[in-house]
């Protein structure tokens, strides 16, 4: 795993990678679980569908593939309307982005190294063989409504490879990509380190080390407010 990226070739994949492909100008990046032979199961919105927010990021986090009036895909059909938990082949997961790969386990020193938030986790992943296994049950029976705060393509792809899910009643989900936007956004305002300077640079130590912070304890590797749920209670709970 690189510092500055995660990026692999198509032939380093190996069954039950949690892969990734940023989109819009690296504005985020669409998650999901390699399942081998060059297909990969994942949670997503069609473009016709809502994000759970209502506002303008419905434009901005658009569907996942290119518009309905392209070429459809000899494999996977026209996807662009897709929503939920579907299979797609690997070019229609990337959809003309590049490879990376999510890492696991990875030190805390690593993981604040990373810049961008959705890249890594301090968490252990599961063998492969449960990961696969909970990918395809959820395919089968679906993941619940897509929220872009809550329940998303990145959350999807965490809990097929940990088996976690949050118990908390105040959340923004399993992944680190909405925890980053946040911390972002937050790292600041939020501060009490705000009042310790007026300076523009002192203002600036403060909110990267307040984004830093907030990165790291909404990390799923190290909060609390999570069980390890098996994914045939989770959908009987659904029910």
């Amino acid at each position: 795993m690189g510092i500055l990226s995660n990026k692999i070739t198509k032939e380093e994949l190996k069954p039950g990678d949690h892969i990734y492909s940023w989109r819009r100008a690296y504005i985020y990046a669409h998650h999901g679980i390699y399942i081998g032979d060059g297909k990969v199961i994942h949670f997503t919105r069609g473009a016709d569908q809502e994000i759970g927010t209502g506002t303008f990021l419905d434009t901005i986090f658009s569907s996942s593939y290119p518009d309905s009036s392209d070429t459809p895909c000899p494999i996977c059909g026209n996807q662009a309307s897709a929503n939920g938990v579907i299979l797609s082949c690997i070019d229609c997961f990337l959809a003309g982005g590049e490879l990376h790969i999510f890492i696991y386990n990875v030190s805390p020193l690593i993981f604040l190294a990373q810049a961008r938030g959705g890249t890594c986790t301090l968490a252990k992943s599961d063998p492969f063989e449960d990961v696969l296994h909970r990918a395809e049950y959820l395919l089968e029976n679906g993941f619940g409504v897509y929220n872009l705060f809550k329940n998303n393509c990145e959350d999807f792809a965490i809990y097929c490879k940990t088996g976690f899910l949050l118990f908390s009643s105040v959340n923004v989900g399993r992944g680190g990509q909405t925890a980053s936007f946040l911390a972002a956004a937050t790292s600041v305002a939020s501060s009490p380190l705000r009042f310790l300077t007026t300076s523009f640079s002192g203002l600036s130590a403060v909110g990267l080390v307040s984004y830093c912070v907030s990165r790291l304890v909404s990390d799923i590797g190290v909060r609390r407010d999570v069980k390890k749920i098996p994914v045939e209670i989770l959908i009987s709970r659904s029910q």
